[in-house]
């Protein structure tokens, strides 16, 4: 996809699902490019001292989406970054216009079932406490959609190992930078 050539391309920011790779991905593209690695999640839990679960159960998704929301706009100043973002952030449209100011925004896509495979026993997706997690996310996904694919670039990893998810990653980055696409 052809990127603006008046945006100030000095991060990269990684959209997506939970499960996608986002933050395993985020981590190599930012060793290979000599970047910082920051997660909005991370961030968000040590602002706050309290996880992402305590957020959701004790204050709700509209509050956690405010604090994300405070994060990304924060992230401006950042330079040399990679930015790995939680599953939801991209539903605010303001989310996706700030993080365009500054950043190239991949997104990382898997099928239903191959994110199910990846998160079926992580016990921190607060979002998945569900009697039917294929189901929910089926149906987050597919409410998502339309923002993930918003993103500058669209990189499935369902087939793909965490390494060459991240070259993958690392190319865009370069020739996006470069003025190709």
């Amino acid at each position: 996809m052809a990127v603006n050539n008046t945006r100030r391309l000095v991060n990269l920011a990684l959209i997506g699902f939970m499960g996608t790779g986002k933050t395993s991905v985020g981590r190599l593209t930012a060793e290979q490019l000599h970047f910082d690695y920051l997660d909005t999640d991370d961030l968000i839990q040590s602002r706050t001292g309290r996880t992402i679960s305590d957020i959701f159960e004790k204050d709700g998704e509209p509050a956690f989406r405010k604090l994300e929301q405070q994060v990304v706009s924060d992230l401006a100043a950042r330079k040399r970054t990679v930015i790995a973002t939680g599953g939801g952030l991209p539903a605010n449209s303001l989310n996706l216009v700030s993080l365009k100011t500054h950043s190239l925004i991949v997104c990382l896509w898997a099928s239903p079932e191959k994110i199910l495979e990846r998160v079926r026993n992580q016990t921190h997706r607060p979002l998945l406490r569900d009697s039917n997690p294929e189901l929910k996310i089926r149906e987050l996904l597919a409410a998502r959609e339309p923002f993930y694919r918003q993103a500058d670039v669209l990189i499935n990893t369902d087939l793909r190992s965490i390494r060459e998810a991240a070259q993958q990653v690392v190319h865009q980055f370069k020739s996006a930078q470069s003025g190709r696409s």
